[in-house]
């Protein structure tokens, strides 16, 4: 809901700007406020503390069940030729 309202805003002051002779230009300001969206995304990822061993170990077992799956499925579907 935080989001909605000043997207509506938005909406609203652009519907009123768009019948002027000159043009309002957001390129820039749109594109800083992206870069700062994405520098305090990344700032707040950081902060999430994982155990990367762990996260290893189940990414290479899932990885080799979903290898054993697709070959016994291949093998039960297709047979032996």
């Amino acid at each position: 809901m935080n989001i909605f309202i000043p997207l509506m805003l938005g909406v609203l002051i652009g519907y009123a700007l768009r019948t002027r002779k000159r043009k309002v230009e957001v390129d820039v300001p749109m594109s800083a406020a992206l870069l700062l969206m994405i520098f305090f995304m990344g700032i707040n990822a950081g902060e999430v503390s994982i155990n990367a061993g762990w996260l290893l170990g189940s990414s290479i077992l899932f990885a080799l069940f979903t290898i054993a799956g697709s070959l016994g499925m291949a093998v039960l579907l297709g047979g032996s030729r």
